[in-house]
């Protein structure tokens, strides 16, 4: 990756669906290298895939909890069975498995406390949990999905 590929990446990440020629335009390319450009990204997972972010106020979703769990065990069959068992609970948007004095991190989006307390009964009859602790997010400060681009190692320019 050179530093034309990491423009590309800085726009991506803010409107994924900006045009190819919009793109060029703003990386001082012409559409063909440009696009080349995108599409190595692509091949090479370092653009994973492109999604539409919703508003979840918007889609009565005002509540996000964040859920920490501690597993009852620890082996592959406990894990096998929480995974299995948590990745098809829709409200639960992300899954952060964590060191330290929990096991699991869980984002939550739902309606209201009711929603939540549905979660909640779906989560616990998943597997045996030895704690659930959850907490409710008040005010998001910071939001994006946008990763940092400054840790990036830059190759020397390359020809396209």
């Amino acid at each position: 990756m050179d530093k034309k590929d990491l423009e590309i990446l800085h726009l991506l990440q803010k409107d994924a669906s900006i045009g190819i020629a919009e793109l060029a335009q703003a990386v001082h390319l012409s559409v063909t290298p440009c696009w080349r450009r995108v599409q190595k990204m692509q091949e090479d997972g370092v653009i994973r895939q492109h999604v539409v972010l919703c508003d979840p106020v918007r889609l009565n979703l005002g509540l996000t909890v964040m859920v920490t769990l501690k597993a009852a065990r620890h082996n592959e069959q406990w894990m096998q069975q929480f995974i299995s068992g948590v990745k098809d609970i829709p409200e639960i948007v992300e899954i952060l498995r964590m060191s330290g004095d929990i096991d699991y991190l869980l984002k939550v989006h739902v309606p209201d406390m009711a929603g939540f307390d549905q979660v909640y009964k779906k989560l616990v009859r998943v597997v045996d949990l030895q704690d659930v602790s959850s907490s409710f997010v008040m005010e998001v400060i910071k939001s994006t999905t946008a990763l940092p681009l400054d840790y990036v190692n830059i190759k020397a320019a390359r020809q396209t």
